[in-house]
C-alpha cells in the first residue's frame, strides 16, 4: 500500500514530505554535522573508491574518521558492507550515523552523496564543509527525467555548500572547498557557487593539482605530484583521477602533501575484486553498471594478460536509461570473447526482457547464441556457467553488483546475493 501511494502523491506533496523529514531528523539529533568536518564526494563514476581513499589516507595520518558509501560503512575502527541498496541513508539513519560520528569522536566524515539523494533532500541538514566533484556522464536519465534533471541535482548540493554556515572546529574556522575534476567540463559549471577556494585537479587539462608522468606499467597506476612521486596498487587510468582527488582533498585540509602515501592503500569490496579460485584462470568483480563505467574498466584490463575474456553481465530495471541495455551488450560483444547475459536489478519489470535488450547488443556485435553468448535468467548459474567454460589463463569479469548484497526484484523484494560469495562457494561448495 504504501509503495502504491508514492506512486500515486504528486510530485510536491511527495518534495515537501521529504524536505520535511530532513528538517526534523536533524533537529531531533541536535545537528550532529556541526561538529564534524564533513567531506561530500559527488559524481558519476569512482565516487565510492574516492570516498575510501580519502577515509584511507587521514587515517594513515593518524586522524578518527566515519564514512558513508555505496559500498561500505565505517564509524572509527568498525566497518561493515553496505546492504542498505542504497548509496545515502534516509533522513533519520543518516543524522543517526553523524551523531555516531560524533559519539566515537571522529573528526571527519566522508559521505557518497548522490544525485537520488538529493533529490530526496537527504543531503539537507548536512553542513558540508568540502565537496569532491569526480565526473559526469548520462546516467539515471529516466530516473530523472533528462540529463539536464541529472546535472541540476548535483548542482543542487554546490548551491548547498555555498548556503551553508561556517564551523569552528578545534579553535579553528573549517573553510568551504569545492574540488573538482578539470578534465570534465562540468567544472566550468561549478565555478559559480560561492566558497573559500575552489580547487581543480586532473590528469590532461591545467589544474591546481596536474599529474606529471603517469604511469600504466602492468596496468598499476603511478605517477608524479609536485615532485613528489605516488605508488600504488591500483589498475587503470580512472583510478588515476580518484587517488588524485583523494590526495588533493586531503592536502586542502591542511595535510603536508609528502606525508600523503597511497602504497598501501586497499581496493573497495567489489571493485575490480580479485577472488582468490586457487585455479588457473582469474576472477574479477567489479560494479560497472553503465557505459562510461564499463568503457574505463575494459581500458584497463587491456594492460593486463589473458587468453578470453568471459564477461557476465546484465542491466537494472526500475527506472533506470534503458537506452543503455543494448548499448552494454554492444560493448561486451566487441570487448569479450564469450558473454553471459543475467538478471541484475529488474525491480519492477520483466529481468528476460532486459536480457533480451542487452544480449541484442552483443548479437549486434557478432555474438552468435549458445557459441559465444548465453542468456541465463538465475544470476547463480550464469556465474556458475562461466566458470565451467574457464580455461588456463582466462579471466571471468563480473559485473553490474560489485559487492552488493541483493537483487532487487518486484514489490521490492529483495533476494540475497554476493557475486563474490557466488564464485567462492562454486570452489567451496558447502
Amino acid at each position: 500500500m504504501l509503495i502504491f501511494l508514492r506512486k500515486i502523491s504528486p510530485r510536491f506533496l511527495k518534495q515537501s514530505y521529504h524536505w520535511l523529514l530532513a528538517r526534523l531528523a536533524a533537529l531531533v539529533y541536535f545537528y550532529p554535522s556541526n561538529k564534524l568536518i564533513v567531506i561530500g564526494v559527488t559524481g558519476t563514476n569512482g565516487k565510492s573508491t574516492t570516498v575510501n581513499l580519502i577515509a584511507q589516507i587521514l587515517e594513515n595520518l593518524g586522524e578518527k574518521v566515519a564514512l558513508s558509501s555505496t559500498v561500505n560503512f565505517k564509524l572509527a575502527d568498525i566497518e561493515w558492507v553496505n546492504d542498505k541498496k542504497m548509496t545515502m541513508l534516509g533522513r533519520f539513519a543518516t543524522q543517526k550515523f553523524l551523531s555516531q560520528a560524533v559519539k566515537n569522536k571522529c573528526t571527519y566524515i566522508i559521505i557518497e552523496t548522490s544525485s537520488q539523494g538529493i533529490e530526496q533532500f537527504r543531503h539537507l541538514g548536512i553542513n558540508y564543509d568540502v565537496l569532491v566533484f569526480t565526473n559526469l556522464a548520462p546516467e539515471h536519465i529516466e530516473a530523472h527525467g533528462g540529463f539536464e534533471n541529472y546535472r541540476a541535482a548535483k548542482e543542487k548540493l554546490f548551491k548547498h555548500l555555498s548556503q551553508s554556515k561556517h564551523k569552528i572546529i578545534n579553535n579553528k574556522k573549517v573553510e568551504k572547498i569545492i574540488i573538482s575534476n578539470s578534465d570534465d567540463i562540468e567544472t566550468e559549471r561549478l565555478k559559480k557557487y560561492q566558497v573559500d577556494k575552489f580547487i581543480t585537479y586532473a590528469t590532461e587539462k591545467s589544474a591546481d593539482y596536474k599529474i606529471e608522468n603517469l604511469n600504466l606499467n602492468n596496468g598499476l597506476v603511478g605517477f608524479a605530484l609536485q615532485n613528489i612521486n605516488f605508488k600504488t596498487n591500483f589498475l587503470g587510468k580512472f583510478n588515476a583521477y580518484n587517488i588524485l582527488a583523494a590526495i588533493t582533498c586531503v592536502n586542502s585540509l591542511g595535510f603536508s602533501l609528502d606525508k600523503i602515501k597511497t602504497e598501501n592503500l586497499k581496493g573497495v569490496p567489489g571493485r575490480q575484486e580479485l577472488i582468490d579460485s586457487k585455479k588457473d584462470f582469474q576472477i574479477m568483480v567489479d560494479y560497472a553498471p553503465e557505459p562510461a563505467s564499463l568503457k574505463q574498466l575494459y581500458q584497463a584490463l587491456k594492460n593486463l594478460h589473458y587468453n578470453k575474456l568471459i564477461h557476465v553481465l546484465g542491466s537494472c530495471g526500475g527506472g533506470r536509461d534503458k537506452a543503455r541495455q543494448p548499448i552494454l551488450g554492444q560493448m561486451a560483444g566487441e570487448f569479450a570473447d564469450i558473454v553471459i547475459v543475467t538478471n541484475e536489478d529488474p525491480y519492477d519489470d520483466d529481468p528476460q526482457e532486459i536480457i533480451d535488450n542487452v544480449s541484442s547488443g552483443a548479437i549486434q556485435a557478432g555474438k552468435e547464441l549458445n557459441q559465444s553468448l548465453y542468456k541465463i535468467l538465475d544470476r547463480k548459474q550464469a556465474i556458475h556457467k562461466a566458470m565451467s567454460l574457464a580455461q588456463t589463463n582466462d579471466l571471468v569479469l563480473i559485473t553490474g553488483k560489485g559487492a552488493e548484497q541483493f537483487i532487487c526484484s518486484k514489490n521490492g523484494q529483495q533476494i540475497p546475493h554476493d557475486d563474490r560469495q557466488v564464485v567462492k562457494e562454486y570452489f567451496n561448495p558447502a
